[in-house]
């Protein structure tokens, strides 16, 4: 009986590994079949939008949740409770109103079930562009989504009119909508353009405005596009448009992407392709506090914006030949400051392999270098950084979480593009010479009057020493 009840579980479990493996082979069919699909015939997805981790979202939740709009399918349904201030149901279609409004001027014969059919069409596309699946959305809930949200992206920002899809004023968000007020206007950019999750596909805006003008497609690349960098230059972010030139534009993959395109550094201090030496070389985990810098003889210096043609964003850190003074853009902190790099640095994470890590590797830097109230007063005195907040404690604080639970190795050239300049920092601290020097210019050289005590005492010394010698050189030639 034992043996042969050892025989029947032994077919048992054959029987259950054979399932297993088929089950794994018709899993692994149905994902080759969809690559497939997608690299034929198929508008490929460069940015993927994911959901904010939970190590993250504890520091501080607010900063990745909307007030205002609720877009895409991670806030869908509308999370009402959350937020009593979300744009409503009836705002959105108020928007496909103004849209279907603006297309029959040039088309008569449009009607919403174009839209949708032509939204359809690219629904297998838009869904690839999300780290989840939502199995739990049918299509006609998804197309719907991506119709209301779009249109209601585009009446606010790009500004639809009577007959034609126009930007009155670009950058200035009371122009989008007549009965909106400054606050809500700038609530929506907020919502729109900062948020990781809060996002839809650039190319569903641009099929909208495809089919609602004429020149429709190029007019939302352009006019957002403009819009975005005005909001970059308003904010003292970036003064210079992104790489969006000839010989091919880059088309944005959501309007977070088109914000993190104007936050490129000009000159990186060690590129990718080249080699890091290994002759006596220094591995830092940290960059050290302003404060330590300071001690060390290291200066800080504010970079002007406008400095032309050398400096494009605030991530155009620079580190002077001799070593001795550190150049760092202004970094002008409001309301929405934390809310803007904590989200970038969320798209740096979920795509690092298409947009790089470079927003990341600034931030480390500045979180580390200001994470004391002693290094904000310190860079604030220096114009390095320029907030409003009520106290430097308050700012340090905000510093320091900024980085909280996000992966980033300093030590990789290929994610940290200041990975020399911080070497070369470490190197100089790790110098004694320069650092007593430095101690020394700083207790004493600075004050006139000790200086010149200092002087005197110097020569009385090498007089004395002198005097001293001389005296030995007489009595031994007597």
């Amino acid at each position: 009986m034992d043996q042969k009840g050892q025989s029947m579980d032994s077919d048992s479990c054959v029987l259950e590994m054979d399932r297993l493996a088929h089950d794994l082979e018709d899993k692994l069919a149905s994902l080759n079949s969809s690559k497939a699909k997608v690299g034929d015939g198929h508008r490929p997805c460069s940015i993927i939008v994911g959901k904010v981790r939970d190590l993250t979202r504890n520091v501080d939740s607010s900063e990745y949740d909307p007030d205002h709009v609720a877009i895409g399918p991670y806030n869908y349904p509308r999370p009402q409770s959350r937020s009593p201030h979300l744009a409503m149901e009836h705002d959105k279609l108020a928007s496909l109103d103004l849209v279907l409004s603006a297309a029959k001027a040039a088309r008569p014969t449009m009607t919403v079930e174009v839209y949708v059919k032509e939204l359809a069409c690219l629904e297998r596309d838009t869904r690839n562009c999300y780290a989840n699946t939502f199995d739990d959305m049918t299509s006609e809930q998804f197309v719907r989504m991506l119709l209301l949200d779009g249109c209601y992206i585009l009446s606010r920002l790009v500004g639809l009119r009577a007959h034609h899809l126009d930007l009155d004023d670009v950058g200035t968000a009371e122009a989008s909508v007549s009965s909106a007020n400054r606050a809500e206007a700038l609530a929506v950019v907020r919502d729109v353009f900062y948020l990781a999750e809060n996002q839809i596909p650039f190319f569903v805006l641009e099929k909208i405005g495809e089919l609602t003008t004429l020149d429709g497609k190029d007019r939302v690349f352009t006019h957002i596009s403009d819009y975005a960098l005005d909001l970059m230059r308003r904010q003292k972010y970036a003064t210079a448009a992104p790489a969006m030139v000839p010989p091919e534009p880059i088309v944005p993959g959501n309007l977070l992407h088109l914000l993190h395109m104007h936050l490129k550094p000009v000159a990186l201090s060690v590129s990718p392709s080249v080699p890091v030496s290994t002759v006596d070389p220094v591995y830092v985990r940290r960059w050290r506090s302003a404060t330590e810098y300071n001690f060390a003889g290291v200066n800080f210096k504010a970079r002007a914006m406008s400095e032309k043609g050398l400096i494009r964003c605030i991530l155009d850190v620079k580190l002077d030949v001799g070593g001795g003074t550190l150049e760092v853009p202004c970094l002008d902190i409001d309301s929405e400051t934390w809310r803007l790099l904590r989200n970038l640095i969320e798209l740096e994470q979920r795509n690092r392999e298409t947009v790089g890590s470079h927003v990341t590797a600034y931030c480390v830097f500045i979180s580390q270098v200001a994470c004391t109230t002693k290094d904000v007063e310190l860079l604030s005195k220096r114009g390095v950084i320029v907030h409003g907040h009520g106290n430097n404690e308050e700012v340090a604080k905000c510093f320091a979480d900024l980085c909280k639970g996000i992966q980033f190795d300093p030590d990789d050239p290929s994610c940290n593009y200041l990975r020399e300049t911080c070497n070369k920092l470490e190197k100089r601290f790790q110098s004694y010479p320069r650092r007593w020097i430095a101690w020394l210019m700083q207790r004493y050289l600075r004050n006139p009057w000790l200086a010149v005590g200092l002087l005197a005492a110097a020569i009385g010394l090498v007089l004395a020493l002198i005097q001293t010698v001389y005296s030995v050189l007489c009595y031994y030639k007597q």
